[in-house]
């Protein structure tokens, strides 16, 4: 999300880096360490007390992060009711905003005055490194040009297929093959799971940037227990899709309005071992992706219009999260938030309260999206099945189906001036 407004105003993005960071931290609690080999003590059953936090411990991190949110503080910043890893000033001239994942820190904002002053009191609370432009962060591959911002884990993929010894593989068209079902019992156990496990635990975390393998992540995921032959071939076969699509990405274009627009689906029964269905949906501010999720549904849905009704609840707890977020950086939504679903009979039962029937067996907690609906925050305008850009997180597509949503989502290659 603040990728995508700063892409969208024309912020740049500043990174720094903490040195030591868990060193800095004011401990709360008396701790005692035997001393390490080495220090001459005059007995054997002397011991050490901690004055500051050290490495290891279970109180460093939590211990760093009070320090730091407190100096934040200190300098006017408030830390945000929505995501308490994101700090914000609102001044005369702007905004400033500050993320922070353990020691690595980005700052972005239209307050250029401001950022040089938040740097310098940082790097004299602490020992930091100014890395410049925001490049490389967690993993992630950051180009900034003038046409917007690129996302992409180009290298880290580089690293998983040679993990999977797949460097001299031929790639294939789609994550997975269409009409497939994977089942827990089927086929032989794997002699050794730790590869399988390595590999769908570094999947994961490239659906950060790859929103087109998550439906087949979420699946290969299913089997990390007790994953069998054929799962490890999916697992292959999801790789085999990166190798010819590793420089893909994320790319937050310039001057895209900043207005929320949700898409919602499911597929009913998806899962051949519990019959549950899976949920889909994805956020867009403006044509920039940024949030989307491909999870099997808590329990059986009795119908189509059942599970659809479940996914677009889902969709609209993350709405209501990321208004209510975009209203603390100062981009309030006042219209409802479009959140488009193919499914007019789950539509007409959150929009209307009679059908009684059909959703008394439903969970309270789902009805929740007709107070969204009557309170006007949400709208649930119909989309074509053929349209509906959330389909890609629900089911194996067809190659020509799959190329087509890619490029709703955004998902290209590197823009030509990188």
């Amino acid at each position: 999300l603040v990728l995508a407004i700063a892409a969208s105003t024309g912020w740049s993005l500043r990174q720094m880096d903490v040195k030591n960071a868990f060193l800095h931290g004011d401990l709360q609690e008396d701790i005692y360490m035997t001393p390490p080999s080495g220090l001459f003590f005059t007995s054997s059953s002397d011991v050490c007390k901690l004055k500051r936090s050290l490495y290891g411990l279970k109180q460093a991190p939590r211990a760093w992060f009070d320090k730091f949110r407190s100096t934040l503080i200190s300098f006017s910043f408030v830390q945000s009711q929505y995501d308490s890893s994101l700090f914000l000033r609102k001044t005369d001239k702007g905004l400033v905003l500050l993320l922070v994942y353990v020691d690595d820190i980005v700052i972005t904002g239209n307050d250029s005055a401001l950022i040089s002053q938040l740097q310098e009191h940082l790097q004299r609370s602490f020992h930091m490194k100014d890395l410049g432009p925001l490049q490389y962060f967690l993993g992630l591959e950051v180009h900034s040009t003038s046409a917007g911002i690129f996302l992409h884990q180009h290298k880290y993929i580089q690293e998983l297929i040679a993990l999977a010894g797949l460097q001299d593989g031929r790639s294939v068209d789609t994550p997975l093959e269409v009409n497939v079902k994977y089942r827990r019992d089927e086929g032989d156990f794997l002699s050794d799971p730790s590869l399988y496990r390595q590999l769908v635990g570094s999947l994961n975390y490239l659906t950060i940037t790859r929103p087109d393998i998550s439906f087949a992540v979420q699946q290969v995921s299913q089997f990390m227990q007790t994953p069998r032959h054929l799962h490890l071939a999916a697992v292959r076969r999801i790789i085999r899709y990166l190798l010819g699509t590793s420089s893909r990405g994320l790319f937050f274009s310039r001057n895209s309005p900043i207005h929320l627009v949700a898409y919602s689906d499911a597929d009913w029964a998806g899962c051949s071992d519990t019959r549950r269905s899976i949920t889909g949906w994805c956020m867009f501010l403006g044509n920039s992706l940024i949030s989307w999720k491909s999870k099997k549904q808590d329990r059986v849905s009795k119908s189509s219009t059942e599970s659809e009704y479940r996914a677009m609840s889902s969709g609209c707890s993350e709405i209501i999260w990321l208004r209510g977020l975009l209203g603390e950086l100062g981009f309030p939504q006042l219209a409802p938030t479009p959140l488009h679903a193919d499914n007019t009979s789950a539509i007409h039962i959150a929009a209307n309260p009679v059908f009684h029937e059909r959703t008394k067996h439903i969970e309270v907690d789902c009805h929740s999206i007709r107070e969204a609906y009557d309170d006007h925050v949400i709208s649930l305008p119909h989309i074509t099945t053929d349209l509906q850009t959330a389909d890609i997180f629900t089911k194996a597509l067809s190659r020509h189906r799959h190329n087509f949503l890619v490029d709703k989502l955004m998902l290209f290659d590197p823009p030509a001036s990188i």
